[in-house]
């Protein structure tokens, strides 16, 4: 493959999704195809997952469940959108990935370990060059989302001891992996975390 993928991780409210957009407008400025997608969504079928996943009824996903909708939505994007961008050259930049996974149902909801990465192998079956993951503390990151004003979903509604769970399933993947995951401090201005960016994507 010819193309370069790269990821971004952070619990809700770390600014993940803003540097997305600003990474990938950096990259295009620079005469670079970018193809920027979400998870999970990102296709047709992946966007009826999300609803799914996000929907605050009272019939929510058990855990195991949640885990296999998520692997459904990565088989279906890596497949029909990933694969086939990086095979032509283009650079793929995705909101939240397998390490997302890891952190949220492995330490967020308590799921095995090894059941969550043999699952990864089988959904994904492919890593980014570089993931970053942006990390804030759970209290700034629920300020964050109040100042939006935006209607919570059910993933955004957890409590912040759900978040800090999440937040240690990062960190300790970033540990397990230095070399693909960088660990940026969410608390700096969001220009001085896409200069720091672009710089390290310029270098792969």
């Amino acid at each position: 493959m010819n193309g370069l993928f790269l990821s971004f991780e952070g619990i809700d409210g770390s600014g993940k999704t803003t540097q997305v957009s600003l990474l990938a407008a950096a990259l295009r400025e620079r005469g670079r195809e970018v193809v920027s997608l979400r998870e999970p969504g990102g296709t047709g079928l992946g966007e009826r997952i999300r609803s799914l996943l996000l929907d605050k009824s009272d019939d929510a996903p058990v855990p195991q469940a949640e885990l296999l909708l998520f692997a459904a939505a990565r088989a279906q994007i890596v497949r029909t959108q990933i694969l086939p961008a990086l095979e032509r050259g283009a650079v793929v930049v995705l909101d939240r990935f397998v390490d997302a996974t890891y952190a949220y149902q492995g330490f967020g909801r308590g799921l095995p370990l090894d059941q969550i990465l043999a699952l990864e192998t089988i959904a994904a079956g492919i890593l980014p060059a570089r993931t970053w993951f942006l990390d804030l503390e759970p209290a700034e990151a629920a300020r964050r989302r109040q100042t939006r004003g935006e209607a919570a979903d059910r993933m955004e509604s957890e409590t912040d001891r759900f978040r800090a769970k999440v937040r240690e399933g990062y960190l300790e993947r970033a540990r397990l992996d230095p070399t693909r995951m960088k660990v940026l401090d969410a608390s700096r201005s969001r220009e001085e975390i896409a200069a720091a960016i672009l710089e390290d994507a310029l270098g792969l």
